[in-house]
């Protein structure tokens, strides 16, 4: 079962699944590896890491020497293709004109989503994190804890491969030993930072991300992720033989050729395909849930992109796993324009974003360093898990939940802009321009606070009443509103890295006549959009239930961020496929039973 055209799909499937990112990705791997028979459906055009990955170019070999564009917002080498901000033919629409109301709503139209571009960053959320109401009284409590999550966070770090180390603090819990991969080492200026910011109480460590350091064991991997199914783990052990180390040719936004970091167009569809069980429809824009006249779903109707067609695809259980804004989408658009799954009137509800704000700064003792190869794993090797825990309990801070510091600074490979600002350089040519490059190259480093939000009334989404994509059917319209627990937040967040940054002897780039809702990021510029169909333990509160069905509609499940009852400051990939990955266990054990 390969990837295929709408004529020449199956007859009905058991399982349709819509998205090929993280969760759907997770849902057909478990599934099909379990003997499903399932349909994958990509809004984007197929795609292939191995041979569209511009793994060893450098600036010169790019338009513009690589920058960032309209078309290509993260430069010319992101791996990102047919999306972005804004995709042409498919808009979306703001309810408010205010700025700091605005959402920004960044689309992926590719096989494999964002996890073609993403950072790699895998924290697991923590106990607090799954029932934050019941630890400070704000937002919603998950119906799971995190002991029920813990296994399948273990499983799908073990699939994947993750690289970082075990730190024992409160609520950023550990991986069983032997499950993460050895971390890199720092760079010059994550080591720096984590002597200064010892000082200032800030634990700087490695971080864990999706990227591998070693091959993984495909002798005994397979064993634990698929025990008594011997031909699960012939398929999967040979999926891993073909992914490689990471030998730090270029930054992970780009994909992986050789597979070292975790794609879903790498890792999960590629044992998913090799099972025979999978059929992968791409450039299919999909409109609606099929209802059948009792209520249960039997499909899903979707656009042929390549022909403006519309098409069925039939199937005894549909998976939505679009991303939160393209799964509410389809969920509004369902029945008619009427909706579906929304008993609770909560379908569109509570979408929230990861809070971030970013300091920059110039360090004197990271001048005229000598020169060496600091590219790395593309992204962050360290960063600081949140540390105030005990404070927020003592009264001593004034917000709620916290937020975990990503740093830059090193001295990668330039793409297209100077990595020293022009008014370090300014008057200078010749002999002295070089000498002030090489003095200044590698001494800018950055923190980046990524928080958490707390779900409110006023972030949500809708079907604009108007507008309608280049199909005809209605486009989202956003609402957003940071509260005031989120500005406290990068207040707290930029005092504190201009205090690392002056530590440190250096300059802090800031404003310092801003106000919070100045430097605090818009919603969705973080690109973590979760919630709008959110899980709960009662169907009058919550759209699903802890296993992702929907309350109303037991055979439709949601399996990307949509059901998240809160955001925690940990990026959220890894809880999506782990969730992604129990509720397929759930879902292959209550079909056996006959209960779907």
């Amino acid at each position: 079962m390969p990837v295929v055209t709408p004529s020449t799909t199956q007859p009905e499937y058991d399982v349709a699944i819509v998205g090929s990112g993280a969760g759907g990705g997770q849902m057909a791997y478990t599934l099909t590896l379990a003997g499903v028979k399932c349909v994958m459906l990509e809004a984007g055009r197929s795609y292939d890491p191995a041979s569209e990955t511009p793994m060893f170019n450098s600036g010169e070999h790019a338009p513009l020497r690589g920058v960032s564009t309209p078309d290509k917002d993260f430069g010319f080498f992101d791996a990102t293709i047919d999306g972005g901000w804004q995709v042409p033919g498919e808009p979306y629409t703001q309810a408010s004109d205010k700025q700091e109301e605005q959402f920004w709503w960044w689309r992926a139209r590719m096989m494999g989503g964002r996890t073609n571009h993403w950072g790699r960053i895998s924290l697991r959320n923590g106990p607090y994190d799954f029932k934050p109401r019941s630890h400070d009284g704000l937002g919603f409590d998950w119906p799971v804890t995190y002991e029920e999550i813990d296994p399948y966070y273990t499983m799908v770090e073990s699939l994947i491969g993750v690289y970082g180390t075990n730190c024992g603090l409160e609520n950023t819990p550990d991986s069983p030993e032997g499950v993460l991969l050895p971390p890199p080492k720092g760079r010059l200026a994550e080591l720096v930072a984590q002597k200064y910011g010892k000082k200032l109480g800030i634990p700087f460590m490695p971080i864990h991300r999706a990227v591998l350091t070693r091959p993984l064991d495909s002798v005994n991997i397979p064993k634990k992720l698929h025990p008594g199914n011997e031909w699960a783990q012939k398929i999967v052990a040979e999926s891993m033989l073909r992914r490689a180390a990471c030998f730090w040719a270029t930054d992970c936004g780009r994909g992986c050729s050789i597979g070292a970091n975790y794609q879903s167009t790498t890792v999960h569809l590629p044992p998913a395909l090799a099972s025979g069980n999978l059929d992968i429809v791409p450039n299919a824009h999909v409109r609606e849930v099929i209802l059948s006249d009792s209520g249960k779903a039997t499909g899903v109707l979707y656009i042929d992109k390549t022909t403006g067609k519309e098409e069925r695809i039939k199937a005894k259980t549909v998976v939505l796993a679009a991303s939160s804004g393209e799964t509410v989408r389809i969920l509004m658009n369902s029945n008619g324009g009427k909706g579906i799954a929304n008993s609770s009137g909560l379908v569109g509800k509570y979408i929230m974003d990861t809070v971030g704000t970013r300091v920059s700064g110039q360090v004197p003792l990271l001048e005229n360093v000598p020169p060496h190869n600091e590219e790395g794993a593309g992204g962050s090797h360290f960063y600081a898990p949140w540390w105030g825990y005990r404070d927020q309990a003592s009264g001593k801070l004034d917000f709620p939940r916290g937020y975990h510091i990503e740093l830059g600074g090193s001295r990668s490979m330039p793409i297209g802009n100077s990595p020293v600002p022009a008014e370090y350089t300014r008057g200078t040519y010749g002999k002295k321009f070089k000498e002030e490059m090489r003095r200044y190259y590698g001494s800018f480093v950055s923190y980046s606070c990524r928080g958490e939000m707390i779900p409110n009334e006023d972030s949500y989404c809708e079907l604009d009443p108007k507008v309608k994509d280049k199909w005809g059917i209605p486009v989202v319209r956003w609402h957003w509103k940071w509260s005031e627990h989120e500005i406290k937040q990068v207040a707290h967040a930029r005092k504190t890295f201009v205090e690392l940054i002056e530590s440190m002897g250096g300059t802090a780039h800031v404003d310092k006549d801003a106000k919070p809702l100045d430097y605090i990021d818009p919603g969705g510029k973080i690109i973590h959009e979760v919630g709008g169909a959110i899980m709960g333990a009662d169907p009058k509160t919550s759209v699903t239930n802890s296993w992702n069905q929907t309350w109303d509609i037991p055979n439709l499940l949601v399996c990307d961020g949509s059901p998240f009852a809160s955001n925690a400051d940990k990026n959220p990939t890894l809880t999506i496929m782990a969730m992604a990955w129990r509720a397929a266990d759930h879902l292959v054990e209550e079909s056996r039973k006959g209960n779907l």
